[in-house]
Protein backbone atom coordinates (compact mmCIF):
# COMPACT_ATOMS: atom_id res chain seq x y z
CA UNK A 1 0.00 0.00 0.00
CA UNK A 2 1.43 3.31 -0.82
CA UNK A 3 -0.05 6.94 0.54
CA UNK A 4 0.68 10.56 -0.62
CA UNK A 5 -0.02 13.86 0.78
CA UNK A 6 0.43 17.16 -0.45
CA UNK A 7 -0.77 20.69 1.00
CA UNK A 8 -1.58 23.84 -0.94
CA UNK A 9 -2.33 27.42 -0.16
CA UNK A 10 -4.28 29.99 -1.91
CA UNK A 11 -4.49 33.47 -1.02
CA UNK A 12 -8.00 33.69 -2.60
CA UNK A 13 -11.12 33.12 -0.21
CA UNK A 14 -12.61 29.77 0.60
CA UNK A 15 -15.82 30.33 -1.61
CA UNK A 16 -14.14 31.02 -4.87
CA UNK A 17 -11.76 27.67 -3.74
CA UNK A 18 -14.19 25.61 -2.89
CA UNK A 19 -16.70 26.67 -6.10
CA UNK A 20 -13.95 26.50 -8.55
CA UNK A 21 -13.14 22.90 -7.40
CA UNK A 22 -16.78 21.52 -7.84
CA UNK A 23 -16.70 23.46 -11.45
CA UNK A 24 -12.88 22.42 -12.65
CA UNK A 25 -14.60 20.16 -15.63
CA UNK A 26 -14.17 20.77 -18.13
CA UNK A 27 -10.66 22.24 -18.67
CA UNK A 28 -7.83 22.57 -21.25
CA UNK A 29 -6.46 20.06 -19.28
CA UNK A 30 -8.90 17.55 -18.38
CA UNK A 31 -8.99 15.60 -21.89
CA UNK A 32 -8.93 12.47 -19.92
CA UNK A 33 -12.21 12.95 -18.60
CA UNK A 34 -15.12 11.74 -20.94
CA UNK A 35 -18.14 12.45 -18.39
CA UNK A 36 -18.32 14.29 -15.10
CA UNK A 37 -22.79 13.57 -13.68
CA UNK A 38 -24.31 14.46 -11.11
CA UNK A 39 -26.24 11.58 -9.51
CA UNK A 40 -27.69 13.21 -6.39
CA UNK A 41 -27.20 16.32 -4.49
CA UNK A 42 -29.13 16.84 -1.28
CA UNK A 43 -28.74 19.55 1.78
CA UNK A 44 -28.51 18.47 5.48
CA UNK A 45 -30.64 20.03 8.20
CA UNK A 46 -27.60 21.73 9.84
CA UNK A 47 -27.04 23.52 5.90
CA UNK A 48 -24.27 21.50 4.53
CA UNK A 49 -24.14 20.53 0.39
CA UNK A 50 -23.85 16.62 -0.14
CA UNK A 51 -22.96 15.80 -3.59
CA UNK A 52 -21.92 12.40 -5.46
CA UNK A 53 -21.24 12.76 -8.93
CA UNK A 54 -19.81 10.05 -11.66
CA UNK A 55 -16.67 10.26 -13.69
CA UNK A 56 -15.63 8.46 -16.26
CA UNK A 57 -12.10 8.75 -17.02
CA UNK A 58 -9.34 7.26 -19.65
CA UNK A 59 -6.04 6.64 -19.50
CA UNK A 60 -3.29 4.00 -20.49
CA UNK A 61 -1.70 1.08 -18.76
CA UNK A 62 2.49 0.96 -18.97
CA UNK A 63 4.42 -1.57 -21.33
CA UNK A 64 5.25 -4.10 -18.81
CA UNK A 65 1.70 -4.36 -17.96
CA UNK A 66 0.18 -8.44 -18.96
CA UNK A 67 -1.79 -8.44 -22.13
CA UNK A 68 -5.84 -8.73 -20.93
CA UNK A 69 -4.47 -6.85 -17.06
CA UNK A 70 -7.64 -5.04 -17.65
CA UNK A 71 -10.97 -5.03 -20.35
CA UNK A 72 -10.69 -1.28 -21.44
CA UNK A 73 -8.72 1.56 -20.56
CA UNK A 74 -12.07 3.99 -19.25
CA UNK A 75 -12.58 3.36 -15.32
CA UNK A 76 -15.50 4.86 -13.47
CA UNK A 77 -15.08 7.01 -10.47
CA UNK A 78 -17.51 8.31 -7.57
CA UNK A 79 -16.87 11.16 -6.10
CA UNK A 80 -18.40 12.37 -2.64
CA UNK A 81 -18.22 16.12 -1.39
CA UNK A 82 -19.50 17.62 1.44
CA UNK A 83 -19.69 21.88 1.56
CA UNK A 84 -20.23 23.43 5.02
CA UNK A 85 -20.61 26.94 4.38
CA UNK A 86 -20.93 27.95 7.64
CA UNK A 87 -17.41 26.37 9.06
CA UNK A 88 -16.51 27.02 5.41
CA UNK A 89 -14.78 23.39 5.26
CA UNK A 90 -15.59 21.25 2.31
CA UNK A 91 -14.94 17.55 1.88
CA UNK A 92 -14.18 15.51 -1.23
CA UNK A 93 -13.26 11.44 -1.64
CA UNK A 94 -12.48 9.96 -4.70
CA UNK A 95 -12.29 6.52 -5.51
CA UNK A 96 -12.58 4.36 -8.26
CA UNK A 97 -15.40 1.62 -9.08
CA UNK A 98 -13.96 -0.55 -11.57
CA UNK A 99 -10.21 -1.91 -11.96
CA UNK A 100 -10.09 -2.27 -7.62
CA UNK A 101 -8.23 -5.88 -8.12
CA UNK A 102 -5.69 -4.00 -10.40
CA UNK A 103 -5.31 -1.32 -7.98
CA UNK A 104 -7.47 0.84 -6.07
CA UNK A 105 -7.29 4.12 -5.65
CA UNK A 106 -8.85 6.67 -3.08
CA UNK A 107 -8.03 9.99 -2.81
CA UNK A 108 -9.40 12.59 0.18
CA UNK A 109 -9.68 16.38 -0.34
CA UNK A 110 -9.74 18.29 2.59
CA UNK A 111 -10.53 22.75 1.60
CA UNK A 112 -10.78 25.08 4.57
CA UNK A 113 -10.46 28.78 5.18
CA UNK A 114 -7.84 29.64 7.85
CA UNK A 115 -7.36 32.57 10.41
CA UNK A 116 -6.26 34.92 7.51
CA UNK A 117 -8.54 34.63 5.17
CA UNK A 118 -6.51 32.15 2.99
CA UNK A 119 -7.82 28.73 1.73
CA UNK A 120 -5.21 25.46 2.42
CA UNK A 121 -6.19 21.99 0.49
CA UNK A 122 -4.78 19.26 1.71
CA UNK A 123 -4.78 15.86 -1.13
CA UNK A 124 -4.35 12.72 0.50
CA UNK A 125 -4.36 9.82 -1.97
CA UNK A 126 -3.95 5.78 -1.20
CA UNK A 127 -2.80 3.24 -3.56
CA UNK A 128 -3.54 -0.59 -2.79
CA UNK A 129 -3.29 -3.44 -5.14
CA UNK A 130 -4.52 -7.23 -5.00
CA UNK A 131 -2.91 -8.05 -8.42
CA UNK A 132 -0.63 -10.55 -7.23
CA UNK A 133 1.69 -12.16 -9.49
CA UNK A 134 4.82 -10.27 -8.21
CA UNK A 135 3.59 -6.99 -9.51
CA UNK A 136 1.77 -5.94 -6.75
CA UNK A 137 4.48 -3.59 -5.49
CA UNK A 138 5.16 -2.53 -9.10
CA UNK A 139 1.57 -1.72 -9.38
CA UNK A 140 1.27 0.58 -6.90
CA UNK A 141 4.63 2.39 -7.52
CA UNK A 142 3.04 3.10 -11.07
CA UNK A 143 0.25 4.44 -9.40
CA UNK A 144 1.86 6.89 -7.22
CA UNK A 145 4.22 8.08 -10.09
CA UNK A 146 1.33 8.36 -11.85
CA UNK A 147 -0.40 10.43 -9.37
CA UNK A 148 2.33 12.82 -8.56
CA UNK A 149 2.98 13.69 -12.38
CA UNK A 150 -0.35 14.24 -13.40
CA UNK A 151 -1.41 16.74 -10.22
CA UNK A 152 0.47 19.71 -11.66
CA UNK A 153 -1.23 19.45 -14.81
CA UNK A 154 -4.77 19.20 -12.91
CA UNK A 155 -4.00 22.13 -10.75
CA UNK A 156 -3.02 24.40 -14.12
CA UNK A 157 -6.68 23.36 -15.37
CA UNK A 158 -8.33 24.30 -12.04
CA UNK A 159 -6.10 27.68 -11.90
CA UNK A 160 -8.00 28.53 -15.35
CA UNK A 161 -11.17 28.10 -14.09
CA UNK A 162 -10.18 29.98 -10.62
CA UNK A 163 -8.97 32.61 -12.33
CA UNK A 164 -12.79 32.89 -14.60
CA UNK A 165 -14.39 32.99 -11.13
CA UNK A 166 -12.34 35.62 -10.06
CA UNK A 167 -13.32 37.64 -13.29
CA UNK A 168 -16.50 36.63 -12.53
CA UNK A 169 -16.85 38.76 -9.25
CA UNK A 170 -15.74 41.92 -10.95
CA UNK A 171 -17.34 42.01 -13.70
CA UNK A 172 -21.04 40.08 -15.43
CA UNK A 173 -19.06 37.66 -17.53
CA UNK A 174 -21.58 35.35 -19.85
CA UNK A 175 -20.46 32.01 -20.34
CA UNK A 176 -22.23 30.78 -23.46
CA UNK A 177 -20.89 31.81 -26.30
CA UNK A 178 -16.73 31.28 -26.98
CA UNK A 179 -16.18 35.08 -28.00
CA UNK A 180 -17.41 36.16 -24.20
CA UNK A 181 -15.47 33.17 -22.81
CA UNK A 182 -12.55 34.52 -24.26
CA UNK A 183 -12.65 38.44 -24.19
CA UNK A 184 -13.63 37.99 -20.52
CA UNK A 185 -10.22 35.71 -20.16
CA UNK A 186 -8.20 38.52 -22.59
CA UNK A 187 -9.30 41.18 -20.02
CA UNK A 188 -8.42 39.19 -17.11
CA UNK A 189 -4.64 38.34 -18.61
CA UNK A 190 -3.83 41.92 -19.41
CA UNK A 191 -5.45 43.60 -16.51
CA UNK A 192 -5.03 42.11 -13.52
CA UNK A 193 -2.06 42.42 -12.16
CA UNK A 194 -2.23 41.92 -8.64
CA UNK A 195 -4.84 38.78 -8.94
CA UNK A 196 -4.21 36.40 -5.60
CA UNK A 197 -1.48 34.03 -5.72
CA UNK A 198 -0.98 30.45 -4.79
CA UNK A 199 1.44 28.35 -3.28
CA UNK A 200 2.69 24.88 -2.62
CA UNK A 201 2.99 23.84 0.64
CA UNK A 202 6.68 22.14 1.97
CA UNK A 203 4.71 19.55 3.05
CA UNK A 204 4.25 17.21 0.11
CA UNK A 205 4.97 13.53 0.91
CA UNK A 206 4.54 9.40 -0.28
CA UNK A 207 5.17 6.64 1.76
CA UNK A 208 4.88 3.23 2.11
CA UNK A 209 2.71 0.86 4.69
CA UNK A 210 5.53 -0.14 7.12
CA UNK A 211 8.24 2.97 6.17
CA UNK A 212 8.67 6.09 7.66
CA UNK A 213 7.62 8.74 5.50
CA UNK A 214 9.98 11.33 4.29
CA UNK A 215 9.37 15.09 3.86
CA UNK A 216 10.24 16.84 0.60
CA UNK A 217 10.49 20.52 0.11
CA UNK A 218 8.59 21.86 -3.90
CA UNK A 219 7.81 24.60 -5.40
CA UNK A 220 5.43 24.96 -8.16
CA UNK A 221 5.75 28.27 -10.51
CA UNK A 222 2.61 29.59 -10.77
CA UNK A 223 0.47 29.24 -14.27
CA UNK A 224 1.86 31.41 -16.63
CA UNK A 225 -0.85 34.24 -17.92
CA UNK A 226 0.14 33.85 -21.66
CA UNK A 227 0.34 29.74 -21.10
CA UNK A 228 -3.06 30.36 -19.89
CA UNK A 229 -4.22 32.13 -22.69
CA UNK A 230 -2.55 30.22 -25.56
CA UNK A 231 -4.44 26.80 -24.18
CA UNK A 232 -7.93 28.70 -23.69
CA UNK A 233 -7.39 29.52 -27.60
CA UNK A 234 -6.68 25.87 -28.23
CA UNK A 235 -9.12 24.45 -26.23
CA UNK A 236 -12.22 26.85 -27.85
CA UNK A 237 -11.20 27.00 -31.07
CA UNK A 238 -9.71 23.83 -32.16
CA UNK A 239 -7.97 23.79 -35.52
Amino acid sequence: MKFYSQSFLYDDPWSIVSLAYLLRYPNPYSSHILSCDVISRDITPGGNLLTTRLILKTGSLPRWAPKGMISRAESWVLEESEVDPLGKVMRCTTKNLDHVKVMRVEEHIHIRQLENGQTLQTTEAMFLSGFGWGLTKRIENYGLAKFKANLQRSREGFFIILDLIRQSRRQPMTMGAPSSFLASHRALNGSDANAPAHHELATSRDSTIGNAPEDSPRTIASTSRSSVWGKLKSWLRPG
